[in-house]
């Protein structure tokens, strides 16, 4: 049954003088960082670290600015930086995660969100849309609601319209390009993940999570050397669990095609300080041994990426 009148959300001020697409009309949804030219054919990725939020969203938000950046992957972009110096394209995020999750399929929306059913195409019953973080996230962090009643249909189908499909297409030519260029495309999808992971029997707090979605998404050699570099770094590394990778990984990791693609979580413990967002005495180190790891990464032979035997997808 459709949600009644009642149930929709009336928002304060004049939130509605906008809409999504004008959202980002100062600061662009997303950037292509890179060098004048692509010398690798790697591509990075960071979907999660944008921290630019509207007024207009901030508006419809029921959290302050602070307690709605807990599901930010802050700093990622920066950390990962040192790849673009190396001639490696990087597109990341200014939209945040909470006002939209690039991560997700298109349509994985919770019906339970909006004042209007949702279409029938929609995936609604992903474990995603069951846990809050839908392609338009209700929840950010442990759990705290992101609003305090349903939204318009309509704000999140703009969202995906103006936002969403603007950024696949962008990371889908990127690939595409790097491919045509290179023969193959390596995608690293760059993620940070709270300090209170823990993996194991024994409760390992991992530095990292190394995600190929359990052997799909990429090349065995590509997975195998990231893994033997950051633990050859004193890092301790976990290999698909919790997180084996998301969307973009299971998407766009196509091997028998050439297609690479490989998920990093990094801990938000080893540079930052997860209360105030502000960056620890170990960002800058952590962000030397993030470049030293993408130089090696890019320095692979090429037959670890296209002499791999045929299997189905």
């Amino acid at each position: 049954m459709a949600p009644s009148n009642d149930d929709a959300l009336v928002f304060p001020g004049s939130f509605k003088l906008k809409t999504a697409a004008e959202d980002f009309s100062v600061v662009p949804p997303f950037e292509i960082r890179s060098r004048a030219e692509q010398c690798v054919p790697f591509l990075f990725n960071s979907p999660h670290s944008g921290r630019y939020y509207p007024d207009r969203f901030l508006a419809m938000a029921r959290l302050d600015r602070n307690a709605i950046r807990r599901s930010e992957d802050c700093y990622v972009e920066e950390l990962f930086g040192g790849a673009v110096a190396l001639g490696a394209p990087m597109l990341a995020a200014n939209f945040p995660r909470a006002y939209l999750d690039v991560n997700r399929e298109p349509w994985e929306l919770d019906p339970r969100m909006f004042a209007e059913p949702v279409p029938s195409f929609c995936n609604i019953r992903s474990a995603r849309v069951a846990g809050g973080l839908g392609t338009v996230p209700k929840l950010v962090g442990e759990g705290l609601d992101i609003y305090s009643g349903r939204l318009p249909l309509a704000e999140a189908i703009a969202r995906i319209e103006a936002v969403y499909k603007p950024y696949h297409e962008t990371l889908k030519r990127l690939l595409t390009r790097t491919h045509a260029r290179f023969g193959y495309a390596v995608l690293i999808d760059c993620h940070s993940m709270p300090a209170s992971i823990r993996v194991g029997d024994n409760g390992l707090r991992p530095d990292f999570i190394v995600g190929d979605r359990f052997g799909i998404s990429a090349s065995p050699a590509l997975t195998e050397t990231a893994i033997g570099l950051l633990i050859g770094m004193g890092y301790t590394v976990a290999h698909n669990k919790p997180y084996a990778g998301g969307f973009i990984t299971e998407h766009y990791g196509r091997p028998a095609r050439h297609l690479h693609a490989l998920q990093i979580e990094v801990n938000r413990g080893l540079y930052m300080n997860e209360r105030t967002f502000q960056k620890s005495a170990g960002f800058d180190a952590l962000a030397d041994d993030l470049a030293q790891f993408s130089a090696d990464l890019m320095a692979m032979p090429d037959h670890h990426f296209v002499d791999l035997p045929l299997a189905a997808e």
